[in-house]
């Protein structure tokens, strides 16, 4: 079953799951504030024009912006697209939020006839554009009904985690404190390994096959062997991912002294001007600390 799909937000990941729609032969139309992301998205095949011109005809919607103030803009800002869509048309809300927002868009996005799932996103840009993502999704039976052949087409694995919205973004928020905190700890490895003369690529190529790597490890390692902080996911996503994790923690009076302390980090990397870098980049804060020279640097 083909659909009408809008994907607003073309970022890395945003822009892999709009490939991935029109890959799967949905009819795409992409939106971004970024003209550039707009206009390779429409040399690729994708449609693109003023969100009122289709927006009635939608099946989905796939918001895959930023942070909770950006998707409750797009949803319900001054040209907001919820109140515009059919009833019976789904909002797949993409980005890392708190689940309370979540339930909250969940409500308001019923007040006007329209599904909202809850649906946060892993797997790193490359895996977007393969269609390959991993969903941890919540929502109504029929949000998922109504959503389901677009996630067909963009994911590998969708994780139903209840039948409300908040379950989907908790989920997301146990990831992330997990993710970040391995960034980081990668990123300490690598350099402590560095004092004690042992390469980056030596230590990729060892702890790859080790007992402490990890999937963050391995994905994001190569970026600083190979020198290159090209974003494919920023310095500035963590702080504000991280910062949901710890005020989730504090609401459940939850120590996250580990989380915090990664915190910190990037919160020091995005202080060096870091922040639109690859997010591997936080290794440049121990190098900096240490006095230590990476690769592709000096």
């Amino acid at each position: 079953m083909t659909q009408k799909v809008a994907v607003i937000g073309l970022g890395s990941m945003g822009y892999g799951i709009a490939i991935s729609a029109l890959r799967g032969r949905h009819q795409v139309w992409g939106f971004d504030v970024n003209e550039e992301q707009v206009a390779r998205f429409r040399a690729q095949g994708g449609q693109t024009c003023a969100m009122p011109e289709i927006a009635g005809t939608l099946d989905a919607v796939a918001v895959v912006v930023l942070n909770a103030a950006q998707t409750e803009t797009v949803l319900f800002g001054a040209d907001g697209v919820a109140p515009q869509l059919k009833s019976g048309a789904v909002i797949l809300s993409c980005a890392t939020v708190p689940p309370d927002f979540a339930r909250e868009m969940e409500a308001r996005c019923g007040e006007h006839g329209v599904y909202y799932l809850d649906a946060p996103i892993s797997g790193g840009s490359v895996k977007a554009a393969e269609g390959r993502l991993s969903v941890m999704a919540s929502g109504k039976p029929a949000a998922f009904a109504a959503a389901r052949p677009l996630l067909s087409t963009i994911a590998e694995t969708v994780f139903e985690l209840g039948d409300g919205a908040g379950a989907g973004s908790a989920m997301k928020a146990v990831n992330q404190m997990l993710a970040g905190v391995h960034i980081a700890a990668m990123a300490e490895a690598l350099t402590f390994g560095m004092t004690q003369g042992i390469a980056p690529d030596q230590f990729l190529d060892v702890i790859s096959k080790c007992a402490g790597t990890s999937w963050m490890l391995e994905n994001r390692a190569p970026h600083i062997v190979a020198g290159d902080y090209a974003p494919h996911s920023s310095v500035n996503i963590w702080p504000k991912d991280l910062g949901i994790v710890l005020d989730i923690a504090r609401k459940a009076e939850f120590g996250a002294p580990i989380t915090a302390a990664a915190m910190q980090q990037f919160l020091a990397a995005a202080g060096m001007g870091l922040g639109a870098e690859d997010d591997a980049a936080v290794a440049k804060v121990y190098a900096r600390n240490a006095g230590l020279t990476l690769p592709g640097e000096g």
